[in-house]
Parts: C-alpha cells; structure tokens; sequence
C-alpha cells in the first residue's frame, strides 16, 4: 500500500469517533423535560396552573372586606399561599410558563395583598365596636342612635 491510500485505523490517521447520542429527550431521571423548553414541547408555553384563580381569588378579598373581615381574609390568605406555590414553579422554570400569566399572578398577588391589609383593617374597625358599645347596642337602632348623639 502506498502512502496515499493509508487505512483508516493507522497511527497517522486515526479512525474518525463516533459521536455519541445527547439525552434531549423525556427522561425521569432528567426532570421529565428537556431544559428550557415548553414542558416538554419545544416553542410552547403554557399558564401557570393557578394564576387566574389567584387573580380572581385576590379581587374577591377586596370586594368581600365588607363582611366583617372574615371571608376576605379567608380568601387572601388561600390567595397569597397558591401564588407563592407557582411563584416557585416559575422561577424553576421561566420559559415554560407565559408572561402574561406571570403578570397575572402578581396582579393577583397584589390585589390579595390590599384585601388581606382592608380586611385585617375591617376587622380590628368591627372588634373595637363590639368592645365600645357591645352587641346589644349594635343589634338596637336607637341604642346606636343615643350613643352618637352623646358623642
């Protein structure tokens, strides 16, 4: 054999290596998704699971402040808690949830924020009250009337 027609496999050419195959698909073992993509489709995004819920949940705790303070607490409370859960999904994974829904998520997360700090109000506005002029005095019409013209 001549120079020119060398096999592969001689210490002058070496034999060309085998590129070995890259793990870009769904695996247990991998988080179940390729990295920066749409859960596992690529381009796609998705919403948060729960950021409309949170949006409406935030709203419902201000308008509901009115009654008494209990139901809107109640629902600013569940507010805040779903939105720090998908807060941490999103941070996870930031491109595989839309912007929109992110958005809507902190929107929620605000509006949950003033109804907890509205209904926390309320509610100390209606103890102190019922500490001033009791139960009696609130269910009686007159008895209220008396007291804030002595007032």
């Amino acid at each position: 054999m001549s120079e020119e027609q060398t096999p592969q496999g001689s210490a002058e050419n070496p034999a060309p290596q085998q590129s070995q195959p890259t793990n870009t698909g769904f695996s247990p073992y991998n988080g179940g998704f390729p990295p920066n993509s749409g859960m596992g489709f690529p381009g796609m995004q998705q919403t948060l699971p729960n950021a409309t819920l949170v949006l409406v949940l935030g709203i419902l705790s201000i308008v509901t402040c009115c009654c008494y303070g209990v139901i809107g607490l109640i629902l600013a409370i569940i507010a805040l808690i779903m939105s720090k859960k998908d807060r941490t999904l999103y941070a996870m994974n930031m491109n595989a949830f839309t912007e929109s829904s992110f958005k809507n998520l902190n929107a929620g997360r605000v509006c949950a924020i003033i109804g907890l700090i509205l209904n926390i109000l309320y509610l100390l506005i209606s103890i102190a009250f019922i500490i001033m002029f009791g139960f009696g005095a609130l269910n009686d019409q007159e008895a209220m009337r008396e007291i804030f013209e002595n007032i």
